[in-house]
């Protein structure tokens, strides 16, 4: 990781463990090295950071370049790998170029299929911007799921701190898994819908009881 990154990373896994500390399952599938996507659902903007903070190696991830406003926050994004993109990615052909070459190189890119915040942490529709990346980049993708996220700091709420959020990190897919070049144009969209099939068939795992 590089060094303000790994900063981050530290920072943001103490956050989590004393403020949303829930249940993280499936780290075993977490690949060690090569390219991959990391698939999440969306409901918070605490989503990004915390799927990330229990996955030891460098994300990158997509922000608006509105946020690249002054000279800290620029440092900040800069600093740690974030990659610009207009408000609708699915056509910044500069942002998926360098996405591309980002994955080409062996990292890891966080995506999260529908597009944008779900109200209430229902699972929305997935957005064919995530098919579209899987089957150009050809590496695998992680579904990842995160549940109570939009409780813990929800669309149009404030920080609930003490929320069990938790995490489950599944299987990875194959490139056969969700794509096929055979279904002409609608190949994207029905790839981002596997992968989205995939992230929902990821269960909340239940706290043990002693």
């Amino acid at each position: 990781m590089d060094p303000l990154y790994g900063i981050c990373h530290y920072a943001i896994t103490v956050f989590y463990d004393i403020f949303f500390r829930g249940d993280i399952a499936g780290l075993e599938n977490i690949p060690k090295d090569g390219p991959l996507i990391v698939a999440s659902n969306h409901a918070s903007h605490l989503d990004p950071p915390l799927v990330g903070c229990h996955i030891p190696r460098q994300l990158a991830f997509f922000a608006r370049k509105t946020l690249w406003s002054g000279k800290l926050a620029t440092w900040w994004l800069d600093g740690v790998g974030a990659i610009p993109v207009d408000r609708d990615g699915a056509s910044d052909v500069g942002a998926i170029k360098n996405v591309l070459r980002a994955l080409q190189a062996g990292k890891v890119l966080t995506l999260f299929p529908e597009g944008t915040r779900s109200p209430d942490g229902t699972l929305q529709p997935a957005k064919s911007g995530v098919g579209m990346i899987a089957c150009r980049s050809r590496v695998s993708v992680l579904p990842a799921r995160i549940f109570n996220s939009h409780i813990a700091f929800g669309r149009g709420g404030g920080f609930r701190l003490g929320t069990r959020v938790s995490i489950v990190y599944g299987k990875p897919l194959q490139v056969a898994d969700f794509d096929d070049p055979k279904a002409g144009k609608d190949r994207y969209q029905l790839a981002s819908d596997k992968i989205m099939a995939a992230i929902a068939a990821l269960k909340e795992p239940q706290p043990v009881i002693i």
